[in-house]
């Protein structure tokens, strides 16, 4: 009778640990899972905020907040958004314009580009005060005051051709550059940006005159060539002018020269003449056409 009742004993005690230990391994493997299940939305639940740009949470209700979150900071994404920033060295390409120069002409192609960098402190004052519109979206990262500074810069680039000549501008390439940017840096300030951008750089990249502004050079810089030879042949004569009259022994020479050169040159007048009759040193030589030449 005890040897059951030690068997009893033993059998509850065992069935008593088998449900303890499948509990706890349970147990366990929900933890297990839910650790799994958790490090995976905070793996995909969270942005961190790169260097060079800035951030800003928006709420479940929609709403910017007005801190800014700074580079190297995580952020979780799971309620709510986060808008990234670029702010250093954004580069703005304009492209394909055709400003009007100051001869009237308009330009064939100028491309400039553009750099500017935002104060990372007044991020939110920007994104929330300014029209949407003047910022760009690309990739996810809002540019902001992109699109406000493209316009600033044609603007600017429009203003300063109107100072130059078409094939001036080529030479002119530095200080139409610092005339674009100190354009832009007024237009900042118009608008009491000055401080919150700032312009790094302006680099003119192609400049093209139309092809009829490039056509005329050409012809000028012909012209003044011929005229340029022209005037050498009279200078030429003149001096041998001067020699003749200073020496009166070089008038028979230069005039047996000129007849050698006529003697010289015969043959081929005779047979390029067109008319019937031709005349050599007063003597009339009549000439014959065959086979209708």
């Amino acid at each position: 009778m005890i040897v059951i009742f030690a068997l009893c004993i033993f059998l509850w005690v065992l069935l008593f640990a088998f449900f303890f230990f499948h509990k706890v391994l349970s147990n366990m493997k929900r933890i297990f899972t839910l650790s799994v299940l958790a490090a995976a939305i905070l793996a995909t639940g969270c942005t961190r905020i790169e260097t060079g740009e800035v951030g800003l949470r928006v709420g479940f209700d929609k709403q910017v907040n007005t801190g800014e979150l700074l580079p190297g900071s995580f952020n979780q994404t799971i309620i709510g958004n986060v808008i990234t920033f670029p702010i250093k060295e954004i580069t703005v390409k304009v492209e394909d314009m055709a400003p009007l120069a100051k001869d009237n002409s308009t330009m064939k192609d100028f491309d400039a580009m553009v750099t500017y960098n935002i104060n990372q402190a007044q991020v939110a004052e920007i994104y929330n005060a300014k029209n949407r519109s003047f910022h760009a979206v690309h990739d996810g990262d809002v540019y902001l005051m992109y699109n406000y500074i493209f316009n600033a810069a044609r603007n600017a680039i429009y203003k300063a051709a109107r100072k130059y000549e078409a094939l001036e501008m080529g030479d002119a390439r530095q200080a139409m550059e610092t005339e674009i940017k100190e354009q832009i840096t007024r237009t900042l300030a118009e608008e009491k940006l000055d401080g919150v951008i700032v312009i790094g750089q302006v680099l003119i990249r192609n400049i093209v005159p139309a092809d009829s502004v490039v056509a005329s050079a050409n012809e000028l810089v012909k012209a003044k060539n011929e005229f340029k030879t022209e005037e050498v042949k009279v200078a030429t004569a003149r001096k041998r002018n001067e020699s003749m009259q200073a020496n009166p022994m070089a008038i028979p020479l230069l005039r047996a020269e000129a007849e050698a050169d006529a003697m010289r040159n015969l043959p081929n007048a005779i047979a390029n003449f067109k008319g019937h009759t031709l005349v050599i040193n007063s003597v009339v030589t009549p000439t014959v056409q065959t086979n209708g030449k």
